[in-house]
């Protein structure tokens, strides 16, 4: 029958109808009569005539106080809520609609009507022929019409929708009169994940029902709901495609995935970048036609393992080298079959970042975080701001409590390293045995008790950044021959290792000794010093700088007033008068400590000077108040220093008097009686000097 024209199709239809067209005669009028006595008021209908859901579906339409005699009183939409309806159930007609159009080319000139309905028994598409059209007006079948039992009692449309099944319901058994010249078919549709979404039916005149037309519109139905199914695969395949994608695209690892055979299935983007691969065609090719022959190792080791984590490996392409470490697992099937390899490669420097990340190896002051107004102290300041565009090694010179560990982060941040890592260590805080190891790390075995797998040490950590070499005079002698290698070849080699490792760092170096001092007696390399000290600044004692401690004691104790959120209105004059006649051996450290403590002591909103620490508020004659900078206190040698160095920086004269608190007759006095060379240059009028 397949293979049977279109009109040969429908004569079968014509005479199986001719053929059970007495049947279904006989059948109307008993059917009728049942209907009639049951509409009369009488509850006893013959069963063998009329189905159970018939009855039940009467019953309904009864208590409903449905008129069967009426004509039919459909809920009808139009406008916005038509609109919004068939919005509503896109879908589903997109799918149904062609599926009913092909039955309608099977069965058109028959005198069937198909409808498409949704949930709430709505109708959503109409087809039928030209005909048919007076029928469809008067049963009010048309497109928003409701067919639910409400408005037009029994019909097989609402039948389903209440019975969720496939349903026949034949002339008479229809509820309202105007209904008994047609036989309907209805099958319900549900949706992807099982839920009731709609139904399909044939309508026809009840002597051309025949065993065949339920069967049509239930295998319509099953056709719309698996067309839906796959929609909802094909659209979960999409997202999970999305999802692949937007997994593998975050991942900032490079990521490679080969098949059974070895060859490429997936490179993620990172990958390609990373490996100069962006413009090559890598899909079905093997790694060996990938990547350049020096990545031998590489191979080897992939091709001989199933299983590898966390291998360090240097990887070439065609323009540069690299090192990662290499995670290599097997991708399984369902059956724990091997199907493949996932290759991630995780570039070492960025786990260096990460790394230094988690330890806090940040820097956290800026220019912006230091205080002060003397004179000789912003030079200071101006040397250093100077030094942060150099890329330069820099020593910083100074008793404890200077700021050295301030001003080195300082300089980090406004250097074009500030993206980098800040990593800082004490050399003379960690034991002579363990200094090589923390500062060029070590491999596994290196020595007993080393850490499994080995460990980078604080030039790696630092890499593409900055460190900083705290107390570097008390680095042990025979690790300063190390020390000065890695500096001047920007390479280190790990404790039992054999493979150098370039670093790009910075080195910041702090003392409080006098490393000339400690050079003359042998105790520090004269190269290494050398080497260090590229830019060496001095760090101006608290005691140099008294005019900074008004300054500075009020910054301390607003920021420790509110780290302990303590409300302070005034501060005793005494307070600060105590202050100014202290020597402050511990520099700017002890005046932040002794603020600190007295702020925890505070239990009123006022500083008094009974909370400063007694052995700095008691009188100490040789306390006197040093003499600023271009008072006769100053010694000459230091003002000399002084012009000399902003002189070599070619500082305005007229800012250096400024400075220096002198006028500029003075100035050139002073750079004549000094010897200092100006020949041939001239001041800001053009005159000579």
């Amino acid at each position: 029958m397949i293979d049977q024209s279109v009109s040969e199709k429908r004569r079968l239809l014509r005479d199986i109808n001719l053929m059970g067209a007495d049947y279904y005669e006989r059948f109307y009028h008993e059917t009728y009569r049942e209907w009639k006595k049951f509409t009369a008021g009488d509850p006893k209908v013959d069963t063998s005539i009329i189905p159970e859901e018939v009855y039940e579906s009467w019953l309904r339409c009864a208590r409903l106080g449905v008129d069967p005699l009426a004509k039919p009183a459909n809920k009808v939409l139009e406008g916005n809520e038509l609109d919004d309806l068939l919005a509503r159930n896109k879908e589903l007609i997109d799918v149904g609609q062609p599926f009913m159009k092909n039955l309608y080319r099977f069965l058109e000139g028959s005198g069937f009507l198909f409808s498409l309905l949704d949930r709430e028994v709505y109708v959503l598409v109409v087809l039928g022929d030209p005909e048919e059209e007076k029928l469809i007006r008067t049963a009010r079948g048309f497109v928003g019409a409701c067919w639910a039992e409400p408005y037009s009692g029994n019909n097989v449309a609402g039948s389903v929708a209440f019975y969720k099944k496939p349903m026949q319901v034949f002339g008479p058994q229809q509820y309202i009169r105007l209904y008994h010249g047609a036989t309907g078919c209805g099958a319900p549709i549900f949706g992807a994940d099982g839920e009731f979404i709609g139904i399909v039916t044939i309508f026809g005149r009840y002597y051309r029902a025949n065993p065949h037309t339920l069967g049509i519109v239930v295998s319509a139905a099953n056709a719309i709901e698996n067309e839906l199914k796959i929609r909802r695969a094909l659209a979960e395949s999409r997202v999970a495609a999305s999802y692949q994608q937007t997994v593998i695209s975050s991942i900032q690892e490079a990521l490679i995935a080969l098949d059974s055979n070895g060859r490429a299935t997936l490179v993620n983007e990172i990958a390609r970048r990373k490996f100069d691969l962006v413009n090559t065609k890598v899909e079905g090719r093997r790694l060996r036609d990938i990547f350049p022959s020096e990545n031998a190792p590489f191979f080897t080791l992939i091709e001989n393992n199933e299983t590898i984590t966390d291998t360090e490996v240097r990887i070439f392409t065609r323009k540069a080298s690299g090192d990662y470490t290499l995670t290599c697992n097997p991708i399984l099937s369902s059956d724990e079959q091997v199907m493949g390899k996932i290759i991630i490669l995780n570039e070492i420097q960025r786990a260096k970042s990460m790394v230094t990340k988690m330890m806090g190896a940040s820097a956290n002051f800026r220019f912006e975080d230091i205080h002060g107004r003397n004179p000789r102290f912003l030079m200071t300041v101006d040397q250093a701001k100077m030094v942060a565009k150099s890329n330069s090694n820099v020593l910083l010179l100074g008793k404890s409590g200077t700021g050295k560990d301030i001003f080195a982060q300082a300089i980090h941040n406004a250097s074009d390293r500030k993206d980098g890592p800040y990593v800082a260590i004490n050399c003379g805080a960690i034991p002579r045995d363990l200094i090589a190891s923390e500062l060029f790390g070590h491999e596994e075995g290196a020595f007993t008790g080393s850490r499994r797998g080995g460990n980078q040490g604080k030039f790696e950590l630092a890499d593409g950044g900055t460190l900083f070499l705290d107390e570097i005079g008390e680095t042990p002698l025979e690790l300063q021959t190390a020390l000065l290698r890695v500096i001047e070849d920007k390479s280190v080699l790990r404790i039992g290792g054999t493979r150098v490792r370039p670093v790009d760092v910075r080195i910041i170096a702090a003392t409080n000794k006098d490393l000339r001092e400690e050079v003359r007696k042998g105790n520090f390399r004269e190269d290494l010093y050398y080497r260090a000290n590229v830019f060496a600044i001095e760090m101006i004692p608290l005691a140099d700088r008294m005019d900074d401690i008004p300054l500075l004691a009020d910054h301390f104790i607003k920021r420790n007033a509110s780290a302990m959120k303590k409300r302070i209105v005034r501060v005793d004059k005494k307070v600060i008068d105590a202050f100014m006649n202290y020597r402050w051996p511990g520099n700017v450290r002890e005046l932040q400590n002794a603020i600190e403590r007295m702020i925890n002591f505070l239990s009123s909103p006022e500083l008094t000077v009974d909370l400063v620490p007694e052995h700095i508020r008691s009188p100490r004659p040789a306390a006197a108040r040093p003499a600023s900078i271009g008072d006769d206190g100053e010694s000459e040698e230091t003002r000399k220093r002084m012009i000399a160095e902003m002189l070599a920086r070619n500082v305005r004269k007229n800012r250096i008097a400024a400075k220096l608190n002198m006028s500029r007759a003075t100035l050139y006095r002073k750079i004549r009686a000094y010897g200092l060379d100006l020949a041939g240059k001239k001041d800001e009028s053009g005159a000579s000097v």
